[in-house]
């Protein structure tokens, strides 16, 4: 982690009860992947953000890490306002100037609210995205009571936006009841918290009913793209064959500056292209030598994230290996579970083919072999 600039603090500490699933609702899959993994990838791709740490409950390590990896994280208490206080005293030897406080269960974080919130510090302490209440407000029981005036009332979501050392001061401070949120901590010790426009997708997720809601809001803002990656490398003695992350027993092997796997080659590339981010030529030069022999795994993995970090999700890979020999068929179903673990999809998202080229060309006098693969991801329509 940096010092100073804006930090980000994720509180899933809590268990989830009400939506009736088998684990906390933060670690629940939700539009393809668990849920935190939706606002964590949002909040670490902003420009504006160097670091991200996550408040967990006790136990949930290895939730933890089965849906992010290896990242900074803290255990939280009991209550919300203990785990913020421990994510804030996690940072604080950090010093950042700014943190934005986010509740896992508004998944779908998008960079114009973060915008909005961080513009807002610029002359205020705090900031919080919120939305007018359009409905009806009336307060009852079994029968209709008094009418409350709606005007001036909102929705209040986060992520809430503090210059640190006034929010850390005001949790130290608080003596009252349990908070419900931290905005309401700044006030209460004298600070002021400006009212940014929210925005309806980041709706809160707490019952089992709203996980249906959240799919079809994420899914009305998400388009379609493809992309096309392709690869060939020369067979050469003495080299080993690795294709789609298997090795593959064969008197010859590819020839390349790493590995040469032509078919994590190709979906490396298509997935790049769904992004608009260059070739895999780009990221990993081959004139570099800290990539010669280098697994191809590491390739791809770099180029899912890329796309994860733009909010895309990965729907379908297709690859055609060109080839005359080794047979393709014995290792297809190595190969499509290989490819679908890097890259954390069902098998069944990977489609594996093999054709020749009726012996012409380099493919067909078994002087190279040549992978093309199509990519289809859905992203959100503001980056479409």
């Amino acid at each position: 982690m940096t010092r100073g600039g804006t930090a980000a603090l994720i509180v899933a500490a809590g268990q989830g009860m009400r939506t009736g699933g088998a684990v906390p609702k933060q670690f629940a899959l939700l539009a393809g992947k668990p849920m935190i993994a939706h606002s964590y990838s949002a909040l670490a791709a902003h420009p504006a953000i160097s670091q991200v740490i996550v408040a967990i409950g006790p136990g949930q390590e290895d939730a933890l890490a089965a849906a992010l990896g290896d990242i900074a994280h803290v255990t939280g208490g009991a209550t919300r306002r203990a785990s913020v206080r421990a994510g804030l005293e996690a940072l604080a030897g950090y010093e950042p100037d700014r943190v934005l406080i986010h509740d896992a269960a508004r998944p779908f974080l998008t960079g114009p609210v973060i915008d909005r919130l961080l513009a807002a510090l610029d002359t205020q302490e705090g900031a919080i995205p919120a939305l007018p209440v359009a409905d009806t407000l009336a307060r009852g029981g079994e029968t209709l009571g008094e009418i409350v005036p709606r005007e001036g009332m909102y929705r209040v979501q986060t992520p809430q936006a503090f210059r640190f050392d006034a929010i850390f001061a005001a949790h130290k401070a608080w003596q009252g009841e349990e908070p419900t949120d931290d905005a309401q901590m700044l006030r209460a010790s004298g600070g002021t918290v400006a009212i940014v426009e929210g925005d309806m997708m980041l709706e809160k997720i707490t019952y089992p009913a709203d996980f249906a809601a959240a799919e079809a809001r994420h899914a009305a803002g998400m388009r379609v793209r493809s992309a096309t990656g392709f690869d060939v490398h020369r067979l050469v003695e003495g080299e080993e064959l690795w294709l789609g992350g298997v090795l593959i027993p064969h008197d010859k092997g590819l020839s390349g500056h790493s590995d040469a796997d032509v078919a994590l080659h190709a979906i490396t590339d298509a997935l790049l292209g769904t992004i608009a981010d260059g070739d895999i030529g780009m990221h990993f030069p081959p004139s570099d030598p800290k990539w010669r022999g280098a697994d191809s795994a590491q390739f791809l993995e770099h180029a899912a994230s890329l796309v994860a970090a733009q909010g895309g999700i990965i729907d379908f890979i297709d690859l055609t290996l060109i080839c005359e020999a080794p047979k393709i068929g014995p290792h297809r179903e190595s190969m499509r579970t290989r490819i679908a673990a890097l890259l954390r999809l069902k098998p069944n998202q990977v489609s594996v083919k093999a054709t020749t080229t009726e012996r012409l060309g380099f493919a067909g006098r078994g002087e190279g072999i040549a992978a093309q693969a199509i990519a289809t991801i859905r992203i959100s329509g503001d980056m479409a």
